[in-house]
């Protein structure tokens, strides 16, 4: 085999490896998308909270 072939598949393999490498990366770092709750319920859980105010004082009005 001559000395180009070698270096040919020597960077085919190396290719591959970090290929594999990198996609075994990206899938430890990303969650499945049927695993994440649907839209209604993170929505619900992250805006839908109780008001930590007793009473509204934007509009104005006469206190009571």
């Amino acid at each position: 085999m001559k000395l180009s072939k070698k270096i040919f598949i020597g960077a085919c393999i190396l290719f591959v490896i970090l290929l594999a490498y990198a996609s075994y990366d990206i899938s430890r770092r990303t969650t499945f998308p049927g695993s994440k709750a649907q839209l209604k319920e993170r929505l619900k859980k992250n805006y839908m909270d109780t008001d930590s105010v007793a009473r509204d004082t934007i509009n104005g009005g006469p206190e009571k």
